[in-house]
């Protein structure tokens, strides 16, 4: 189950939530006054195709995931799939905002970028992103907004 809370009057102050699983992976985000999301997806081969891309994905990520070896394919087409994911649960607009209305980075290495979207190209510098690494075989995203952050992680059980 995914969701955005703030507990604002549960806290006392503006603390905000998000959380995601995938498999036997759990993320939780948490931040002082700022929107969050999160998004952790596990890498399948079986999943990651261009049907799916071309359904979901803008034309700009669709070309750039088709410009990839096929063995980069599934990493990148997850990149793109958490990255997506987190951003509109930080904005808290879910589906309503359809995925091909931005555009995200999603070469493997490439920093993890809001590109542009469409309507306010504002909107993108609200925004910032973060790649994360929480196991082999996972890909995850951190969307926060504002870029003045730093990104501390716990593993639990230690």
């Amino acid at each position: 189950m995914e969701s955005r809370l703030s507990l604002a009057n549960l806290a006392g102050g503006d603390l905000c939530f998000n959380l995601s699983h995938a498999g036997e992976m759990a993320l939780y985000a948490v931040t002082g006054g700022r929107d969050i999301g999160i998004d952790v997806e596990r890498v399948r081969t079986d999943f990651a195709n261009e049907q799916i891309a071309e359904r979901f994905f803008s034309p700009r990520e669709v070309a750039a995931l088709r410009a990839l070896s096929g063995n980069m394919q599934p990493q990148a087409f997850f990149n793109c799939w958490t990255r997506k994911e987190a951003d509109i649960k930080a904005r808290g607009e879910g589906l309503s905002l359809p995925l091909d209305q931005f555009v995200v980075s999603l070469v493997p290495g490439e920093t993890a970028a809001l590109l542009c979207t469409s309507g306010d190209p504002q909107e993108a510098f609200r925004w910032s992103l973060r790649a994360v690494v929480p196991a082999a075989g996972y890909v995850a995203a951190l969307a926060v907004e504002g870029d003045d952050w730093q990104l501390k992680c716990w593993q639990w059980p230690e």
